[in-house]
């Protein structure tokens, strides 16, 4: 059963192993706003292997090189996906150069989910 948490600058949705992030028109994120939204998938998710994905319905921006190094420590993140057919979709192929996992983009969110899964089937394991 999907799980629903809205914060001041997103809508998160947990659905089993993957969370999808709805930002708010306008947001510009930052460290404090990727660490708010680390923390919350760490609260959920604990020590299991999970899959981000970005549906991107609304225009705002995005310091990569900031998220960047928190996605980039959190072990259990297993794959960070895109689902956008506007332009924000081409800004995404330049944050896929800050992380060190499984990136993709896609057109829509069944895609998304279908490489979610994909991605947790071959890293079922929990961390330690």
């Amino acid at each position: 059963m999907p799980i629903k948490i809205t914060l001041d600058f997103c809508t998160l949705e947990f659905i089993d192993k993957i969370a999808i992030a709805v930002i708010n028109e306008g947001v510009h994120v930052d460290y404090e706003i990727s660490k708010a939204i680390a923390q919350a998938c760490t609260n959920y998710f604990k020590q299991a292997p999970f899959v981000y994905l970005s549906l991107r319905t609304n225009s705002y921006s995005v310091d990569v090189t900031k998220y960047s190094t928190l996605v980039n420590q959190m072990e259990n993140l297993k794959g960070f996906g895109v689902i956008s057919t506007s332009l924000s979709a081409r800004n995404a192929e330049i944050e896929s150069l800050f992380l060190d996992l499984p990136f993709a983009i896609f057109d829509d969110l069944d895609e998304g989910l279908k490489w979610a899964k994909n991605i947790l089937d071959k890293n079922p394991k929990r961390i330690n």
